[in-house]
């Protein structure tokens, strides 16, 4: 096939784990055989006189960056015009795609990922008249408890709404993102399917636990906004503390609640136990699982969590609550130890169990390891990503009126005191 994926982040620009699967997934398709087309952008803020665009093939797969439009545009103050303006300069890159010796290229499908490419994948899907496929990895009503009552998580749950009734087949990474899915945008909707994330593991060395040496150290890594859970864990560690004195947590990683986050340390009196890392890069986070005594991934809101594959194949236990697709990545007293989303004194429970025998948590991550290969497999994903690929048909268009939006106020962000 030739596949026209569609995404707004690609190596070297990745914001976060979807920039990581997309650059996964096409790389297998393309061992596959497949005539695999990236469309995305260069960094943010920069212009076509600093960062023109590029067309490259890296990996077996042909890669085309637009550039930034003029205009001054800012993703953390004006992100829908931002966003608009990037859908813009990607559907003229698009429309100029031709294939290396010269002749027109014309994709047999294309594949979107997430809302913020759903003008210049729905254009371009239309102008080639080719099935468009959607991978829906999270929405903004489950990062928001299921409420949208602010005006951008409003349009941002129309944009979603829109891709969705738009595309031929739509994609989830998890059985409970595929609900997710169908309870927001239903009922009319393509056929929805089920591919969990995958991981290669060999760039991610295993190595095993040490015992003993000193106070244990937990880790979490991932962004750092309200829906991953960090106060929780800030909340749960002077619990964890006065059964495991000594114990310290880093956090790896950045986002728009790292200054409230810092304030809840001096609240809760752990803020020397807790080190704000930052982004640490590939091999610094390697470094980071390969030396903590358990990854605690506290997520309220959680539609993959590909972090568990990761710090699963460098055998780092895994405690992580049940949200979303964490509770299919890992499965207590298995491969990992769980809790409920928001429960403090569980997530407490959970980590202290690891701490008190560190031999059966070393079991549960080399069970965790094994599965990796059996499950997540890049080229399995790929596989079963195709067999969608190939099988989505473009529908009849109709004429969509605007969505009914229900409107609640978002929770607060009280944390419980242990």
């Amino acid at each position: 096939m030739r596949i026209l994926v569609v995404s707004w982040e690609y190596p070297p620009v990745v914001v976060g784990g979807l920039g990581r699967h997309v650059h996964q997934l096409s790389v297998a398709l393309a061992a596959a055989g497949h005539d695999v087309v990236v469309l995305t952008r260069r960094p943010t803020g920069s212009d076509a006189v600093s960062h023109p665009s590029t067309d490259v093939v890296a990996e077996g797969v042909r890669v085309i960056a637009a550039a930034e439009d003029p205009p001054a545009f800012d993703f953390s103050d004006d992100m829908m015009a931002w966003t608009l303006a990037m859908g813009h300069s990607m559907i003229r890159a698009g429309l100029r795609i031709r294939s290396r010796d010269g002749e027109a290229w014309r994709p047999d499908v294309l594949h979107a990922h997430d809302w913020l490419v759903a003008h210049p994948a729905i254009a371009l899907a239309e102008f080639f008249d080719v099935p468009l496929v959607a991978t829906v990895h999270a929405t903004e009503a489950g990062r928001h408890s299921g409420w949208v009552s602010g005006t951008i998580n409003r349009q941002v749950h129309s944009v979603e709404w829109w891709l969705a009734r738009e595309s031929d087949a739509l994609i989830t990474c998890s059985a409970s993102m595929h609900d997710e899915v169908t309870r927001l945008f239903g009922p009319e909707l393509a056929e929805i399917h089920t591919i969990h994330n995958g991981i290669d593991i060999t760039t991610w060395p295993y190595a095993p636990r040490r015992v003993g040496g000193g106070p244990p150290t937990l880790l979490y890594a991932g962004r750092l906004e309200y829906e991953k859970g960090v106060q929780d864990l800030i909340a749960a560690l002077p619990r964890i503390r006065r059964t495991h004195p000594g114990t310290t947590l880093t956090i790896a990683g950045d986002g728009t609640q790292e200054a409230w986050l810092r304030e809840l340390t001096r609240r809760h009196r752990v803020s020397r136990a807790v080190a704000f890392a930052g982004p640490v890069g590939h091999d610094g986070l390697i470094t980071l699982m390969q030396a903590c005594e358990a990854i605690v991934l506290p997520s309220r809101y959680e539609p993959f969590g590909i972090v568990a594959l990761e710090a699963a194949a460098t055998g780092a236990p895994l405690v992580a609550s049940t949200a979303g697709g964490l509770g299919e990545a890992v499965t207590d007293g298995l491969t990992g130890s769980s809790f409920r989303p928001g429960d403090i004194a569980g997530l407490a429970t959970a980590v202290r169990a690891v701490l008190d025998d560190p031999a059966a948590a070393q079991r549960r991550a080399r069970n965790a390891r094994d599965r990796l290969t059996e499950e997540f497999s890049w080229p399995l994903i790929a596989e079963r990503t195709a067999e969608v690929l190939t099988g989505a048909k473009r529908r009849i268009r109709h004429n969509l009126g605007r969505p009914s939006i229900v409107e609640r106020p978002l929770p607060d962000r009280d944390v419980e005191k242990p």
